[in-house]
């Protein structure tokens, strides 16, 4: 975004706060006093309000003070604060990242094609899960973050197999009008200036009714350059020439060059609108809307140099997402009743450099002249051109989510939670594969320019019945026993891959720019349901069907049915999940208890034909933990330990020509121990957090599909031997925080440091040694390298005013290049491998006013 925007839309938001400050004077006496951190946090996280020490699972809770405190705005923000959560940055951008929690990983997903998350996350009472990344929700005016470890497949369903996130906001409060206005500018060592403004209006209309309003706008400076480049084709000698010595193509980077490559802006609000239709039954529309504009590319290339790329095209990414909200609560006698119901619309835009593609291929292919020998890259004058490709992709996701539920007294001997859930959700996919100046019967038919398409329309339907009953045995003693059963329905239809020349009756060659008579408009449906390439062979009629999602050219990922013509491929399933819970309270103060869960994640559908649909996966957990509070309070200290078995987990992978595969792999264990600690006394206050995650195979993982896991067959291999760690979750992941505050005349003064510790991890499961491009003997694990171990630290320091506060902060001390992801473009390009790193060092000034 332009400067002079974002400084319009920073002055907009601050003059409307400020103007309203005056006009709220008066006022200010009612408002609620400041929110003060505590010990002992009130969550939701069992359909009820309870104290978090009264709730016998592994949650961790971060607070509204917490995080002010930290300066969290952002996904990668709070996730540093919570040890049993990790994630998959795909290709760093903003919005992309894939959540996991417990080493419940086996990498590769986030394809748009592929697997639903195994960790849900919700905003309030809705969930907000989404393939291909997770909704990035800004964090501001947020009343707490909840993270449940292990399975809560009772009460959450599909895609919380390994855990749920719950982002909970402050309502909507009719006692008083109140706001705030948060400013910060911050300055990132070898890169650019950021800064965010963000403000919060409480406006009660009468006492029955209130209305609350949330702005923010966010620049994330880059700190990324894309430096001067060339990328050369065989017949020239070397990769890299920037002058042609033997009449090959060779192209630079000139027209994109840029210092501080990788820019964001952020910009949104929420309203909610809380209204008391009498003592017992309360209605909250509430809509939330967020845009962000991502410009560059967030992984370097070591290859090049320290946080530097050598790209070719524009890239970038729009994420807009819209959800309206209801949510009804009411009273059926001394029963609760809670009604909860949102639409999302999610749509994103983006524009990749795939460079790395043509330049592995190159070398893949050198035995025969390169891509100039093996591909068909000329224009409609039969003139060779440029190979390199540009992707331009949206996906449009839609999500409804309905869920009706009842609860009993909480104060009953008796106590029980049963409801009814609903979810559709769609997606269109669109993904355009260009190569500049590529002829028109070389292209996707009635796509000049475009060597591959996908076009396709994904839904994915949940249904769900639960229930879970507590019952105190005696006043110390409580057992829990709960159970969801499900419904899964999901469908996939449209099309993928290459055109098809038209002349001779679909019978000329080159079939395409890559050669591919099988992949494409080859396997569309003709009009009497045979498939293309079948057609041509017998002589029979090539005419095709009309595309059954718009913009294709027509459809070959679909089911032909005499009568109905063309119909989506579908994966159904049912089944049911479970939780079993004993607590005991020996003492006040202390809570044991041990559990048994179990969560699933839904079976879906491979695009290729010749792969078969892959199966649901399920997660067995069995844990033990103990909450204890110390002190009179000042103490808190939660511990879990736990093993959880994965049963013919779902593995997504790029196979032969970069097509996602999803397939059941083998079983997996996973052991581990997590713990969190509190302390406060006086003005200091002490935070630890720590996970240790063992999380292994415990059968081989094969290349084919093989129920043995023996990897038997001529053509087999093992991919990953039985005892390979999972990738992507470190063994260790620990976080810490101490502030101290003293007095200083009528305001406090603090100190703050916060320290992040993660251990590496493998970037992919695969060991197996293959062929590479450049002709190395490598494993895809070797390929990609390891996430490396590093440690984290920042510095703040302000002062707390009645009604004012200021702050000088550092972030990343030491400048580290934590790794948060490693990737490569394209199955086979594994001479270029991209990290993302953490942000380096950030140092800022942050204000803020309360009326």
């Amino acid at each position: 975004m332009p400067l002079n925007r974002c400084v319009v839309r920073s002055l907009l938001l601050a003059s409307t706060m400020l103007a309203a400050a005056p006009a709220l004077a008066q006022q200010q006496a009612d408002a609620p006093p400041p929110t003060t951190d505590s010990n002992d946090i009130v969550v939701t996280a069992q359909k009820r309000s309870e104290s978090l020490q009264n709730v016998p699972l592994s949650i961790q809770a971060l607070s509204t003070q917490k995080l002010d405190e930290l300066n969290v705005s952002n996904f990668t923000d709070y996730v540093q604060q919570l040890p049993s959560v990790s994630f998959q940055a795909l290709g760093g951008t903003p919005g992309t990242n894939v959540v996991y929690m417990r080493g419940v990983a086996s990498g590769g997903d986030g394809n748009h094609s592929g697997s639903l998350p195994s960790v849900g996350v919700y905003l309030d009472e809705q969930p907000v899960t989404t393939i291909g990344g997770n909704l990035d929700v800004h964090v501001y005016d947020i009343a707490r973050i909840e993270s449940l470890s292990g399975p809560q497949g009772t009460l959450y369903g599909a895609s919380s197999e390994a855990g749920t996130i719950r982002i909970i906001t402050n309502q909507p409060d009719h006692k008083g009008t109140y706001g705030r206005v948060d400013g910060e500018v911050n300055t990132v060592n070898k890169g650019g200036v950021g800064g965010k403004l963000e403000g919060m209006l409480n406006l009660p209309i009468n006492d029955m009714a209130a209305l609350r309003l949330v702005g923010f706008y966010q620049h994330d400076a880059g700190y990324i350059d894309n430096v001067a480049g060339c990328r050369s084709y065989l017949p020239e000698p070397t990769g890299t020439a920037c002058t042609a010595t033997k009449g090959g193509v060779v192209v630079d980077n000139k027209a994109f060059v840029k210092k501080d490559y990788n820019d964001t802006d952020l910009w949104g609000g929420r309203a909610a609108l809380k209204v008391d239709l009498d003592e017992n039954w309360t209605v909250t529309p509430a809509a939330i809307y967020q845009e962000t504009r991502s410009h560059g590319a967030y992984g370097y290339d070591p290859k090049v140099g320290d946080l530097q790329v050598q790209h070719f095209f524009p890239e970038y990414r729009r994420d807009r997402f819209i959800q309206a909200a209801l949510t009804i609560e009411g009273k059926l006698g001394n029963w609760d009743l809670t009604y909860a119901s949102a639409y999302l619309d999610r749509r994103d835009t983006q524009s990749s450099d795939y460079t790395d593609y043509a330049e592995a291929y190159d070398s893949l292919y050198s035995s025969v002249g390169g891509l100039a020998g093996y591909f068909y890259f000329s224009d409609n004058a039969g003139n060779p051109i440029d190979p390199r490709q540009r992707i331009v992709a949206t996906d449009h996701f839609k999500k409804l989510s309905q869920e009706l539920r009842v609860a009993s007294p909480s104060s009953e001997r008796l106590r029980l939670v049963a409801g009814l859930f609903y979810q559709r959700q769609s997606n269109d996919i669109h993904q355009d594969y260009r190569v500049t100046g590529l002829a028109d019967d070389l292209s996707v038919n009635g796509h000049p320019g475009t060597l591959w398409l996908t076009q396709q329309h994904r839904v994915d339907r949940d249904y769900a019945a639960f229930g879970e009953v507590s019952y105190d045995l005696t006043d110390k003693l409580t057992a829990t026993a709960g159970g969801r059963a499900f419904i899964y329905d999901n469908t996939l239809i449209g099309f993928f891959g290459f055109g098809r020349n038209p002349a001779d009756g679909f019978s000329a060659t080159p079939y395409n720019g890559a050669g591919s008579s099988r992949t494409g408009v080859a396997q569309c449906f003709t009009s009497d349901g045979t498939r293309l390439r079948d057609a041509v062979a017998a002589g029979g009629s090539t005419t095709l069907l009309p595309a059954a999602v718009a913009g294709g050219p027509c459809t070959n990922l679909a089911v032909y049915a005499r009568g109905a013509g063309l119909v989506p491929v579908r994966a159904q399933g049912q089944g049911a999940t479970y939780r079993f819970n004993l607590s005991w309270k020996p003492v006040q103060g202390i809570l044991l208890y041990g559990t048994v869960s179990r969560g699933f994640r839904p079976g879906g559908i491979n695009r290729r034909v010749d792969v078969a649909p892959y199966q649901a996966d399920y997660l067995t957990n069995y844990e033990l933990g103990a909450k204890t509070t110390w002190l009179d309070g000042a103490l808190r200290l939660n511990a879990a330990v736990y093993q959880q078995d994965w049963n013919k987990f779902q593995f997504s992978f790029l196979g032969a020509n970069s097509f996602t595969e999803i397939h059941n792999g083998p079983n997996a264990r996973i052991r581990g121990v997590e713990a969190d600690a509190a302390f406060t006394r006086g003005g200091l206050s002490l935070t630890a957090a720590g996970s240790y995650t063992d999380a292994k195979t415990t059968k081989n993982l094969c290349l084919f599909d093989d129920p043995s896991f023996t990897c038997a067959g001529p053509d087999n291999l093992v991919s990953a031997p039985k005892g390979t760690r999972l990738p992507i979750t470190p063994q260790v992941k620990l976080s810490g925080s101490a502030r101290y505050t003293v007095p200083v005349g009528s305001a406090k003064g603090y100190g703050q440091a916060t320290v992040s510790h993660q251990s590496s991890a493998a970037s992919d499961i695969r060991t197996a040694i293959l062929q590479t491009g450049t002709g190395a003997i490598v494993s895809p694990a070797e390929q990609l390298g390891r996430l490396e171990a590093f440690t984290t630290v920042g510095l703040a320091a302000g002062m707390t005013f009645e009604r004012f506060n200021i702050e000088l902060f550092v972030s990343n001390v030491a400048d580290e290049r934590g790794q948060l992801s490693r990737f490569q473009e394209c199955g086979s390009c594994g001479q270029r491998t991209y990290i993302v790193p953490i942000a380096p060092r950030t140092i800022g000034i942050r204000a803020g006013a309360k009326f």
